[in-house]
């Protein structure tokens, strides 16, 4: 027996495959229980309550002789081959209802079925120049994740940049106005909110937790609100992919679940119907197949919280600008140094200014870590709060020295 369909005191139904045990030694029992329909693949067939003999006993006890029963005991103390039918291969009631097997009831399905109602489209209107600096109205199109009923969606960063307006399709046909709560464009993430009650809501999973291979669902808007809702699916490739982007490193989820334009901003849902990631296609590799790039649901939750208390997020910095040779040479510049980071500028008051460093200092170590290159600081820079005093190891004029600093909170204006 491989679906029940439904169970109550006076009727079943329930779909028998061939395959599993022979119908037609069963063609007596079920012609006496009121055959329905018999059909090369399948035989459905309802039991009814015939005179009080309880029909259903008798397939039971010869369905118990071939199928393992996983159920507990019936009411005539025996096992009862009903629990292992509603539970055989996971299946449970709902699906079953719903007709589905549970070779087709699989993860993607359900993953689809828990989340899908919680992604929305996010329409950008923003006002561009043309060659002749004349207005235009530009429209750009990505995806978000509701995570409160009241309204709050997240997306990326560059999905809202710029925007004049936004527009946010919900999945039941709604189009709402959304107003920008805040953004990070170190992670790429940014906080809408519409005017709504009692939304769906996705449930974040444990991105610490997630292991290389399992099942990875990828749900979005690709190439615009046409394609609203797709579903693609592959594994997690690998975890905290480093990047470097803008001069800042980001550890990303790498997974081969197809995120294309109009994706970013999606949910990255795992097995379980979790969302694990939030899908960035701005940081996917170009022309590489394959290769597609997530924000772990953990740094998502903290980014988000603080962009809904603050407007935005609270980062330390040193207060200095700097140069490894690789970035000088951007700039035109010949950097001779084999190792650490030359301080081109300090900001006035800042905390390396107060700590009385000095422009042409080569910072070797923050704490006890080297750093080589301006991500290596910054890196190390954003593991520690604002307030926490951290020990800076310098070259000046071929002396070692070491200062301690307090971080400050960075200025707005310098992100």
């Amino acid at each position: 027996a491989n679906n029940v369909i439904a169970w109550a005191n006076t009727h079943i139904a329930v779909h028998i495959r061939p395959s599993i045990c022979s119908v037609w030694n069963y063609l007596p029992e079920l012609n006496s229980a009121g055959l329905l329909a018999l059909d090369p693949v399948s035989l459905v067939f309802i039991h009814t309550d015939i005179d009080g003999i309880d029909r259903a006993d008798l397939f039971q006890d010869r369905f118990r002789r071939d199928l393992p029963a996983q159920g507990g005991l019936d009411h005539h103390g025996r096992q009862d081959l009903r629990g292992g039918l509603f539970h055989h291969g996971g299946l449970d009631l709902l699906s079953a209802a719903a007709g589905l097997s549970s070779a087709r009831n699989t993860p993607v399905v359900r993953a689809a079925k828990a989340v899908g109602p919680t992604v929305v489209g996010i329409t950008n209107k923003a006002v561009a120049r043309d060659w002749f600096n004349n207005r235009i109205e530009t429209e750009g199109v990505g995806s978000g994740v509701i995570f409160r009923k009241d309204g709050y969606v997240v997306t990326n960063n560059h999905v809202v940049e710029g925007a004049k307006e936004i527009i946010v399709s919900l999945a039941d046909g709604r189009s709402l106005k959304g107003k920008l709560v805040g953004t990070d464009e170190v992670t790429d993430l940014a906080v809408v909110k519409v005017d709504a009650d009692d939304l769906p809501v996705a449930t974040f999973g444990d991105s610490d937790k997630i292991v290389v291979g399992e099942p990875a669902i990828a749900i979005g808007n690709p190439m615009g609100l046409e394609f609203q809702g797709s579903v693609t699916a592959g594994v997690i490739s690998a975890l905290n992919r480093t990047l470097d982007i803008s001069d800042r490193r980001v550890k990303l989820l790498q997974t081969d679940a197809a995120i294309s334009p109009g994706n970013s901003g999606g949910a990255l849902v795992n097995a379980d119907g979790e969302v694990i990631g939030i899908n960035s296609a701005k940081v996917a590799a170009s022309g590489v197949e394959g290769m597609g790039f997530s924000i772990p649901s953990n740094t998502v939750q903290a980014i988000i919280n603080e962009i809904i208390e603050k407007g935005y997020v609270a980062r330390p910095y040193l207060g200095v600008t700097v140069f490894d040779p690789q970035t000088a040479g951007r700039y035109g510049y010949q950097l001779n140094i084999d190792k650490g980071v030359y301080v081109f500028r300090l900001s006035m008051g800042g905390p390396a200014d107060k700590a009385g460093m000095q422009r042409g200092d080569i910072i070797l170590k923050l704490g006890d870590t080297d750093v080589n290159s301006v991500s290596e600081l910054r890196t190390q820079v954003a593991n520690y709060s604002v307030g926490d005093t951290v020990k800076v190891t310098f070259d000046r004029n071929g002396s070692t020295r070491t200062a301690d600093l307090v971080l400050e909170e960075m200025p707005r204006d310098n992100e």
